[in-house]
């Protein structure tokens, strides 16, 4: 007789839960039990479900699974920083890191098996998108990036960051629905304030968070404000364009009034010239901005070259002439292939 695949059972909402134990005669409430090991508890099988008789614990075993994710192989950086090889149900791979500083530790996390767009200079861009992750997939990251937190930093995780693999509006529902278990009671409780999600630039997905009303932060990968520029490094510039950008991003902030963060590289001989700042300049001008200069790192052609101090100089100084508030960052986990744009499964 042909098998049949069994459901994962967090597909299911607590009304589902509480619905397929009264369909079965038992008490609505056991579904409430069973959605907190769920995902307050972050159980990774029934027999973990100890308040559940054996018998019940039998019967969700033979309609159910729990897709969790494995992490695979760690490795730790000499400044801290834990990169995780995360090993999914079918076999694929992602991969999330954990950066602490001293007054808190990050998780960044992936949306997808590789990428949709084609930056360039990012190494996860050279991997086809295989699949999108699920909510449930997105949300374990950040529960194993908490225990780590506490194992090796004796705190809890205190921010999170969609910038690893993937392009997190490619894959929105899935996005919002984790990010909805992250910060709910029944789940993380973590503040939507301390989540940021970094997109590339896809206008639509753009209106569409201001329209749905998230409170989360919204930072924007967007390394040059010149559209002919943009566009050689980030070739989908083409479709979404930097005025389509622009647009979107001024309706996000009418909705929100939440201040924009640009991620900004430069580049030796890309995007170094005065006229470059002066652009981003007149890009950020619309709204209360934030620029993070992102220190570059190399993936294995050395096709992009990070530019020199003076010209971080010059960025610097002019951005803040403007008004406008500047960082300048640092990479975390180099050593390990674990820093912005450099997450390819190498691990």
């Amino acid at each position: 007789m042909e098998s049949v695949a069994k459901k994962d059972i967090r597909a299911l909402t607590r009304e589902d839960l509480r619905s397929f134990f009264l369909e079965r005669g038992d008490q609505a409430y056991r579904g409430d039990q069973v959605f907190e090991w769920l995902w307050k508890k972050g159980a990774h099988s029934f027999s973990d479900m100890t308040n559940l008789s054996k018998n019940t614990r039998a019967v969700l075993e033979g309609e159910f699974v729990i897709n969790h994710i494995e992490v695979d192989r760690m490795q730790r950086s000499q400044d801290g920083t834990i990169k995780n090889a995360v090993r999914l149900h079918d076999g694929l791979v992602v991969e999330s890191v954990l950066i602490p500083t001293p007054k808190r530790t990050t998780a960044c996390v992936s949306s997808q098996v590789g990428c949709s767009l084609d930056c360039k200079f990012c190494a996860t861009a050279r991997l086809k998108r295989m699949r999108n992750l699920n909510p449930d997939e997105i949300y374990d990251q950040v529960v194993a990036i908490d225990r780590q937190s506490r194992l090796y930093y004796n705190r809890p995780l205190s921010n999170i960051v969609f910038m690893g693999m993937g392009e997190p509006l490619m894959n929105y529902n899935n996005l919002l629905k984790a990010i909805d278990k992250i910060t709910g009671d029944e789940g993380l409780g973590m503040s939507p304030k301390r989540i940021t999600v970094s997109t590339s630039g896809v206008p639509k997905m753009i209106r569409k968070l201001a329209d749905d009303g998230v409170k989360f932060k919204l930072a924007v990968s967007l390394h040059s404000a010149v559209e002919e520029t943009r566009t050689s490094i980030m070739p989908f510039n083409a479709t979404f364009t930097l005025s389509e950008l622009r647009e979107s991003l001024m309706y996000w902030y009418q909705k929100t009034r939440s201040k924009i963060t640009y991620e900004y590289v430069v580049w030796e001989g890309v995007n170094d010239k005065q006229e470059d700042v002066e652009a981003l300049v007149d890009f950020c001008k619309f709204a209360p901005a934030k620029v993070n200069l992102i220190e570059y790192n190399p993936i294995d052609d050395g096709a992009f070259q990070q530019a020199g101090e003076h010209v971080i100089d010059m960025y610097v100084e002019t951005l803040e002439a403007n008004g406008i508030t500047v960082t300048v960052r640092r990479s975390r986990g180099k050593d390990i292939d674990a820093a912005c744009g450099q997450l390819a499964n190498k691990s």
